[in-house]
């Protein structure tokens, strides 16, 4: 419920709210820009402050529409937004930006019921806390979601560009095509879909999928994540080509990226 404290267990450092965001030293790369958006602004103050203690450089909105046109000026590296807010809600907000960038997009919502959690997932957000929140947790978790979006595919020694199938993953690129047809995804669809196809054929286990991808330990709720995943891919992949099948589920297991034409049922 809107008003319900947001902070547990964990006490803000001395530097509080005003603070501003940590100097990059000479040669440093610069912070990184995350937007905060709650339509209170105690919460939206609270969150920028911690992030701000751990050098990250962080804003705060509390109109959902002005957070929009300020990314559409100058995108921010990720967004952590609020799911209950008047006008324009979170889910909303989500689907606009997955229209402009696939940076990583955190709800931050007192309601974590996992019908919305789902909803939220499906929209194209990367992770959901809920309220009230762990200081150290949630700091925790956009660390590793900045990580995991600057490190991006192009490892060291990996290989440029996978082709199975007419379907084709440029990962310096960060894009994928299927018969030519560039396909709308985003960061944690197409880590997903590189993790497949690099053992195309095999049956991978939905907790190395979610590992992979998220870079996280596999729990409880991490299946359902991974399965909403894999339904959103599917659907733009039979979106371009709906007479073939790429992702199979082995039951019990998880997935397989299908390296024939699937035969008869």
């Amino acid at each position: 419920m809107k008003g319900r404290c947001a902070l547990e267990g964990g006490i803000v450092g001395k530097s509080g709210s005003k603070g501003g965001p940590a100097q990059a030293s000479s040669g440093s790369p610069a912070p990184s820009r995350v937007m905060v958006v709650d339509d209170e602004q105690a919460i939206a103050d609270l969150v920028v402050s911690l992030l701000r203690q751990e050098g990250i450089d962080a804003e705060a909105f509390t109109d959902p529409a002005a957070a929009l046109a300020a990314f559409e000026t100058a995108p921010f590296d990720m967004a952590v937004i609020d799911v209950m807010m008047p006008v324009m809600d979170g889910f909303e907000l989500c689907t606009r930006l997955r229209r402009l960038s696939d940076v990583p997009i955190l709800f931050l919502s007192a309601r974590d019921e996992e019908a919305d959690q789902v909803i939220g997932l499906t929209l194209g957000a990367d992770d959901y806390v809920a309220k009230p929140f762990k200081p150290r947790e949630l700091v925790a978790r956009v660390r590793a979601h900045l990580r995991r979006s600057r490190k991006g595919f192009d490892e060291a020694g990996a290989i440029h560009r996978l082709e199975v199938r007419g379907l084709a993953v440029d990962r310096r690129a960060h894009e994928a095509f299927l018969h030519d047809q560039k396909l709308p995804l985003t960061r944690k669809e197409l880590s997903i879909l590189t993790l497949l196809m690099e053992r195309a054929g095999e049956a991978v286990p939905a907790s190395e999928i979610y590992e992979g991808a998220w870079g996280e330990p596999f729990d409880s709720g991490a299946a359902n994540t991974v399965m909403v995943h894999i339904r959103r891919l599917r659907s733009k992949l039979a979106a371009v080509d709906s007479s073939s099948e790429y992702i199979g589920t082995v039951w019990g297991v998880g997935y397989r990226f299908l390296d024939g034409p699937r035969g008869p049922r």
